[in-house]
């Protein structure tokens, strides 16, 4: 007995340093890329020295002697920060996510190898100035520096998932071009949804789903006229949704708006921006500020992977991005040769397709071989989607020439109205309305992207056997709609319909609707004077006009009569403010009724399968034109007999069936239902998916109540056919006041760094969610007043 207690003790205590052994590790694989940010940093090729200060939020303030300092500071402080997260979005621009996840992007890495991101960078490295590319370069090389110093000390992530890091090279920050450019690509969603319902649906039926673009009236540019030509098209299929579920979509929706002097407090303009994307962490911005001291002062988000500012201030001019929402694909249906499904007929003529064979590398797999073929407007992109008895290609404007890193880096150095415009001329991909302050008085908007010139009109499939609707070139950037210092003192964008109908080209259809657009446009026209407290109260809104619009409508059909739980509803909805809180009871009611009425409208019709593209941004454009007109071959339930039912029939119905569902779901006591208990938010982690990785790493956070909506100014989108998480919101918030920089104001959802151990990993998080915001210091005597750690860059 003795001997075997002795053994016993014996496996105890191996036990206990097994254990201790192991909880060791883990902590020194959470903690080890945690960085010091007062420790001193050595770097190669430095001519000066760089000083690094961060405040109480860890933001950086990098002050250099000289551009290529201040860029290959940028590049290793960027990468202590961000580094996996910038390795994840470069792995997606080389279709090389199978090499690290596995099978399961697969598909994801050939669309993204089909589209080649890397054959137009290499054509925009050629064309661009030897000056800027030195940059970017000085960047490239700080981040190398970085991973070889710290090869044994990265980011968990690179130890779970088994691989190393390779060096970075100039054509990753350029292939972000793509990247962003893809992401605002409107038709590749909602045109497949078009095509597949074209599929089953009559004429009657499927025509109204074609947004009627005569009940759009609120434009961007409500004042601005062109002679000139006209075009109409479309787009289709949809996008690669595993990029949405990493939280690494770019720019999707957003407010921007400007007041001149006239109607600010200071007598200076103040400006708003608030881009909207994946709310998921690390946060797709990394707040930064720049400066070469006479030379550079520049302040606001980068995109880790790029070494600019894209949004922000420097020490004349503030800008901010919304997306314009422009049509820049085109698809077409090939006539292949039946003698040789290499050919495709063109004018006439059987023309040879490219054909290229790609190895996608998969994580404990063997590799897989992928065809890609072009035709001379794009790649082939059926078989992406399953079509294997048509041909289709595309034609995408990203492939074109473009060049945003240039623009941004003159963006970052403009002075005035007309170098902010010259610094837009090569931002073509990325299609942004862009709205502009200045400390000199001025303000402005200017729509900044490639508007493709082509014949044709309708939402579908372009004949490929004809060059007749081959793209003619691009509308002139002198003939893009823009507004300087208009006679009302604002204006304002949030992806509303950009100009009217008397524009001679084309744009786009997938406009939103202009609930936002409008809510801030009230709010503009409260006040005679704007400052700081205003704009901070408009950029966290919830009032929503979209359901100002409609619950009246509501009501009309609602028995005013209804009794029970019934009768309890419909006051909370009479009596409603429009406010979308998270402690009311009315924006749950009208969130779940809205979902309901959808499905009342089209489930008879489209069937289960096909329900989810009802949620869209065509239905609900369809929904607001019946409410205009009142009535519908939609509104009548194809499942009854010898009756026709009237849209007044269906918000009947989608109204018992609210209240029944959340009667089972909340209780019998509809004034305690909150609209909080079932809309919420959580900032997860690309790996957080996995819960031991979640338990053992802390990577996500919340959920959290909240509450707004997509039609609010203050913004929390949901996947309406699949849950109430909200999945994208504000990615930051800015508020700049051109009287006095240090006075601006500003918060991210998530923090500085990605690294999900540090203390700055998602410390603006209980400011965002409380809306509230933090000071965006930016003259030296503020940062460095407000400084909490100091880093001292020197060469060996």
């Amino acid at each position: 007995m003795k001997a075997f207690k002795k053994i016993l003790t014996g496996l105890g205590i191996v036990i206990l340093i097994l254990i201790f052994g192991g909880f060791l590790l883990l902590n020194q694989l959470r903690n080890r890329a945690i960085p010091d940010y007062n420790a001193a940093i050595t770097l190669e090729n430095l001519k000066g020295s760089v000083t690094v200060y961060r405040d109480s939020l860890a933001i950086p303030h990098i002050y250099a002697d000289n551009e290529a300092d201040l860029y290959r500071a940028t590049g290793y402080i960027m990468a202590q920060d961000r580094f996996w997260q910038m390795d994840l979005m470069r792995r997606i621009t080389l279709g090389r996510l199978s090499e690290i996840f596995g099978s399961g992007m697969i598909e994801t890495d050939h669309l993204f190898r089909a589209f080649d991101f890397s054959k137009k960078s290499k054509m925009v490295i050629e064309r661009t100035d030897p000056s800027i590319l030195s940059c970017i370069e000085a960047f490239s090389d700080g981040v190398n520096q970085f991973i070889e110093q710290n090869r044994k000390k990265l980011s968990f992530e690179f130890t779970m998932l088994g691989y190393k890091p390779e060096s970075w090279e100039l054509i990753h920050t350029f292939n972000l071009i793509g990247y962003m450019a893809w992401d605002l690509t409107s038709g590749w969603d909602p045109d497949m949804a078009l095509f597949e319902l074209s599929q089953v649906l009559p004429d009657t039926l499927f025509k109204e789903l074609i947004p009627d673009m005569d009940l759009q009236k609120a434009y961007v540019f409500p004042d601005f006229e062109i002679d000139g030509r006209i075009g109409l098209n479309t787009s289709m299929f949809e996008g690669a949704k595993a990029i949405d579920e990493l939280g690494l979509k770019v720019f999707e929706a957003s407010n921007n708006w400007a007041v001149s002097g006239d109607k600010s407090v200071t007598g200076k303009p103040f400006m708003c921006n608030d881009m909207h994307l994946g709310l998921m962490s690390p946060g797709i911005w990394y707040q930064m500020h720049q400066v070469v001291e006479g030379k550079l002062n520049v302040t606001g988000v980068a995109l880790p992977g790029a070494p600019y500012i894209i949004c922000g201030h420097n020490d004349d001019i503030a800008w901010g991005m919304t997306n314009v929402t422009v049509d820049n694909i085109d698809f077409y249906l090939e006539t292949i040769n039946p003698e040789d499904s290499g050919q495709y007929l063109l004018d006439g003529e059987w023309k040879d397709m490219e054909t290229i064979d790609v190895e996608i590398k998969v994580k404990k797999e063997e590799p897989v071989i992928r065809t890609i073929r072009y035709t001379h407007r794009g790649p082939v992109v059926s078989s992406l989607k399953g079509i294997e008895d048509r041909v289709i290609s595309a034609r995408w404007l990203g492939s074109d020439f473009s060049n945003e890193l240039v623009s941004v880096h003159m963006l970052n150095r403009a002075g005035n109205w007309e170098d902010f415009r010259g610094a837009l001329k090569t931002f073509v991909a990325i299609g942004q309305n862009i709205v502009y302050a200045d400390r000199f008085g001025n303000i402005g908007l200017q729509t900044s992207t490639g508007v493709p010139i082509r014949e044709g009109a309708g939402m579908f499939i372009y004949p490929g056997d004809t060059s007749q609707y081959d793209w003619k070139g691009l509308v002139p950037f002198e003939e893009l709609p823009y507004s300087f210092n208009p006679e009302c003192g604002m204006v304002s964008s949030a992806n509303n319909k950009t100009v009217g109908d008397d524009y001679p080209y084309y744009i786009g259809t997938w406009f939103d609707q202009p609930y936002r657009i409008n809510r801030i446009r009230e709010m503009l026209s409260e006040k005679d004077k704007f400052g700081t407290g205003d704009f901070k109260r408009m950029i966290t809104d919830q009032v929503s006009a979209f359901a100002k619009d409609f619950t009246p409508v509501y009501l009309d059909a609602i028995p005013s009569d209804s009794d029970g739980l019934y009768g309890e509803a419909r006051s909370l909805l009479e009596e409603w403010d429009y406010r979308m809180s998270a402690e009311s009871p009315a924006p749950l009611i009208y969130e779940i009724m809205y979902l309901e009425l959808t499905d009342a409208l089209f489930h008879d019709q489209v069937g289960n399968e096909r329900m989810k593209y009802m949620y869209s941004e065509g239905a609900r454009n369809l929904v607001h034109r019946i409410r205009e007109q009142g009535d519908s071959p939609w509104c009548d339930d194809v499942t009854t007999t010898g009756i026709k039912e009237t849209f007044e029939d269906n918000i009947r119905r989608a109204f018992r069936e609210t209240v029944d569902t959340l009667s089972v779901m909340y209780g019998d006591n509809p004034s305690e239902w909150q609209w909080g208990d079932l809309h919420k938010v959580s900032l997860n982690h690309p790996m957080g998916s996995v819960d031991i990785v979640n338990k053992l790493f802390k990577t996500n956070r919340g959920p959290y109540p909240i509450g707004g909506s997509y039609h609010t100014v203050c913004p929390y989108k949901y996947p309406m056919n699949e849950s109430f998480v909200a999945n994208h919101g504000a990615s930051e918030r800015h508020i700049f006041n051109t009287a006095a920089w240090d006075a601006s104001l500003t918060v991210i959802p998530t923090g500085t760094s990605g690294v999900p151990a540090s203390p700055h990993y998602l410390d603006q998080t209980n400011l965002y969610m409380n809306n509230r915001f933090h000071a965006d210091y930016f003259t030296r005597e503020a940062v460095e007043r407000n400084a909490l750690y100091k880093t001292i860059v020197r060469k060996p």
